[in-house]
């Protein structure tokens, strides 16, 4: 082990800028999935004739899929059909579809766990479906969301190193190579990944227990 050279501020800073790349994947990652996914799971919600079923499939589809796999695709396939995509842009697309279909069911299943009978009191009151829908529905199931949301954007997170394999200038990625340039330094620089890794999600699962519990 040599932590001296591998902490060196050359290597320190090489690996400080893909930590920041991942956390800037991860940032556009998680708006851009939070968005897709509560679009489709409000449309599911609502069970919109043709397009609900669509969804759904599209939906089971992505969710049993491996990410790694869909990382490729974007990266390696799309440009087949004409659409090249960098590593980063890849790496957030893939990212977002595949999350963006976990946050769906997640969005689906708060909606789905309001009591009817405070639907059925708000459309007897005189409210319409979509304002019954806005007003009472959305508010309350998001605050149930919250803890699953937040535990999903934990997995965004650490499911960026995936890109890896596509070149993304991301943490593990610039870590492989200092890694490279000796082999005293696997233990400092993958110590140093783990405690940046650690420091983030432990702060997002703190934020979710403190949001969790009040709910509760």
């Amino acid at each position: 082990m040599d932590f001296a050279n591998a902490f060196s501020i050359e290597n320190l800073m090489f690996i400080l800028d893909g930590f920041y790349m991942t956390l800037k994947v991860a940032f556009f990652s998680i708006i851009f999935s939070f968005v897709l996914g509560s679009i489709v799971g409000i449309i599911r919600y609502m069970k919109v004739p043709v397009l609900s079923p669509i969804l759904a499939l599209l939906v089971e589809l992505l969710r049993n899929l491996p990410l790694l796999l869909i990382i490729f695709f974007a990266r390696f396939a799309l440009p087949d059909i004409g659409i090249q995509l960098g590593p980063v842009y890849a790496a957030i697309v893939a990212l977002t579809l595949f999350e963006g279909a976990m946050i769906s069911e997640i969005v689906r299943s708060g909606l789905n766990s309001i009591e009817k009978g405070q639907i059925e009191a708000a459309r007897s009151s005189g409210l319409g479906y979509m304002r019954t829908l806005w007003h009472i529905v959305l508010p309350q199931g998001l605050r149930r969301m919250v803890p699953p949301l937040v535990s999903q954007f934990i997995s965004l997170l650490k499911d960026t190193s995936l890109a890896v394999v596509i070149s993304l200038p991301e943490l593990m990625n610039q870590s492989k190579i200092v890694i490279g340039q000796n082999n005293h330094y696997v233990i400092p620089v993958l110590l140093l990944a783990a405690v940046l890794y650690f420091t983030v999600n432990y702060a997002l699962s703190l934020i979710a227990k403190r949001l969790e519990t009040k709910i509760v």
